[in-house]
């Protein structure tokens, strides 16, 4: 079971210089609380340059996970055969069922929010899994900062069964026509970003949602063209300048819908960019997939 927790500290950070590979969480996560997330421990565990480790990083994650497969990550129950036991799994923080349908926070009867009103963004509608509280926040700060694969595959999933409900879709039959997207695209890294990491995350999310619901992944359409600060170094405020112009995009997209998929949205800022960027190519229609999203500060 998911056991209550106190208040959680501040993560840490991500590690630059190292890559971590291999899958395990402590098994009494929930049980010490947050402190056990801030000393995650690897079984195993190896530091290697990113530049060595990165082109092999995901088959021997993926080999580590089946070895070590079997307790809950969260609470160590040994009965189940996924990452996390089915009582956990039902506890994670949902979002509200009523909430704006374009931006997904929270409003009275699911009213579309005043500042989509004031300030319509460039997407069209957000599907959340989860709100971005403890212990989903940990949960996808290992996947990105740790190198976590296996938890990109479990949101992935939960995300694809969203999009199969929404849009009535299935793996195997065609997207139905003025309903499903056209094809999926992950938020890209830049380069940079990308070779510290070793992956994109938001692409390794996106991978089981094509396969459920047989949408096209097209994960080199977007490309993230200028280096910017990291968001969650920023005031709410400044993110919309930091992503400006951050993404180019290299075809036609007239017509189409796309959706458009990420790990976490906080502000909304860099998915509105990407968004943006989309349209001006001639996208008629962009819908945002998040494993998470934040609620205003």
């Amino acid at each position: 079971m998911l056991h209550e927790i106190g208040r959680t500290d501040d993560y840490s950070g991500p590690c630059e210089n190292s890559y971590f590979i291999g899958f395990a969480l402590p098994v009494d996560v929930l049980r010490q609380g947050n402190r056990a997330f801030n000393d995650l421990e690897m079984i195993p565990r190896f530091f290697l340059p990113s530049r060595v480790t990165a082109p092999f990083a995901p088959a021997a994650r993926r080999l580590v996970a089946a070895l070590f497969a079997g307790d809950c990550l969260l609470c160590g129950d040994e009965r189940g055969t996924g990452l996390l036991c089915r009582e956990c799994a039902e506890a994670l923080p949902s979002l509200p069922e009523a909430h704006c349908l374009r931006c997904a926070q929270p409003t009275a009867q699911g009213a579309t929010c005043g500042h989509c009103l004031a300030h319509p963004p460039h997407y069209d509608r957000t599907l959340a899994l989860y709100r971005y509280q403890f212990p989903v926040d940990k949960m996808i700060q290992s996947l990105k900062y740790r190198g976590q694969l296996p938890l990109a595959g479990w949101f992935g999933e939960r995300l694809g069964t969203l999009c199969r409900e929404t849009f009535a879709v299935s793996e195997g039959a065609d997207p139905v026509p003025d309903s499903a997207p056209d094809l999926i695209v992950p938020l890209p890294l830049h380069r940079q970003r990308l070779s510290r990491r070793g992956f994109n995350q938001a692409l390794e999310i996106a991978r089981p949602v094509a396969k459920m619901t047989g949408i096209p992944l097209v994960p080199l359409l977007c490309q993230r063209i200028r280096a910017t600060t990291p968001q969650v170094e920023l005031p709410w405020k400044e993110r919309a300048k930091n992503v400006k112009n951050a993404f180019m995009c290299n075809a036609s997209l007239a017509g189409k819908h796309v959706l458009l998929i990420d790990d976490v949205m906080t502000s909304g800022a860099t998915l509105d960019e990407c968004a943006r960027t989309l349209k001006l190519h001639g996208a008629e229609k962009v819908t945002i997939a998040v494993a998470a999203r934040a609620a205003k500060s």
